[in-house]
């Protein structure tokens, strides 16, 4: 049979099938192709590499290395005791991660809902409604608009305020949108003439087989409201309440200190660019555990998701 569709399996390829006129690799190819993944990684893993050994060296290291330290002499976790022992790092951390578990399962839920309603061609102004939301892709209104409206809200200085204003993005619900209209009719059909509703067709059978491209935009929204900061800079003005990523700029940027992290810089137990780099890892640290878990979702979740539909 895979001579009849042109393809056969040939030696040395592990098992997959080639096409018969793509010709086997060469040793140089192959080692080009190594050298230039390799190259690849150490690009991305170096600046890692720096940031978390000099978020765990000591003053000594650092001072001798003169700023960022590449090889690791004189370990010590003392940066991030001194972050995580309870005070303004591990509420901000607190925050962003009750923000970023909110806030995510809001999004989602507002965009499935919505994504679903427009995949059915006859949902009531179903282009009208789709009409306008393509229309804020490309219009906004602005900055000071958009204030005003979540002053007059009564939302500044609550938590409220860094989610509702960046709860959806349209983007992710065309993506949705596209992913649910491929799904089979004939599965909804038969689902309908069993007496299930809208509601049970999408919990039961759409959602089910949606997950890649369900994981994939809860991976989107939670990055988005993990890094969030601009929200939080314009509408809250209580420092305790700021999330992690407003903390993380004022340490590195306007190097601005709590108490307890000034004392350990100003009596030598610390050195300040241990704590930078031991607040970029925590802010990063979320980020890099789940992008592993949610990677063989990519391909599937978005090609599928923008091509159908």
């Amino acid at each position: 049979m895979s001579h009849v569709l042109g393809v056969k399996r040939r030696e040395g390829t592990r098992g997959r099938l080639r096409p018969v006129w793509e010709e086997e690799p060469r040793p140089a190819g192959l080692a080009a192709k190594g050298l230039v993944l390799v190259l690849a990684c150490a690009g991305v893993l170096f600046p890692l590499w720096i940031v978390v050994v000099t978020s765990v060296s000591s003053v000594k290291t650092i001072t001798e290395a003169g700023g960022l330290v590449v090889v690791p002499r004189g370990i010590t976790f003392v940066a991030y005791q001194e972050l995580l022992g309870g005070g303004q790092v591990t509420r901000a951390a607190v925050v962003s991660l009750g923000v970023t578990l909110v806030g995510t399962l809001f999004s989602m839920t507002v965009s499935v809902l919505c994504a679903y309603g427009l995949s059915r061609s006859g949902s009531v102004l179903h282009r009208p409604l789709l009409m306008i939301l393509l229309a804020t892709m490309f219009f906004g209104a602005g900055l000071i608009p958009t204030y005003l409206l979540v002053q007059g809200l009564g939302l500044t200085d609550t938590y409220l305020s860094l989610i509702l204003p960046s709860a959806v993005n349209v983007f992710n619900i065309l993506v949705l949108r596209s992913f649910f209209m491929s799904v089979a009719p004939e599965l909804i059909d038969s689902a309908r003439i069993d007496g299930a509703g809208d509601v049970r067709i999408l919990w039961q059978i759409v959602m089910p087989l949606s997950r890649a491209v369900l994981a994939v935009i809860s991976l989107f929204y939670a990055v988005g409201y993990w890094s969030a900061w601009f929200n939080a800079s314009i509408y809250l003005s209580d420092q305790d309440m700021m999330p992690l990523q407003n903390v993380m700029m004022q340490l590195v940027l306007k190097q601005e200190r709590p108490t307890g992290l000034a004392q350990a810089i100003n009596t030598g137990h610390l050195s300040p660019l241990s704590i930078q780099m031991a607040v970029m890892v925590l802010a990063l640290l979320p980020v890099a555990v789940l992008s592993p878990f949610v990677q063989r979702h990519f391909k599937k979740g978005m090609l599928t998701g923008a091509v159908k539909g």
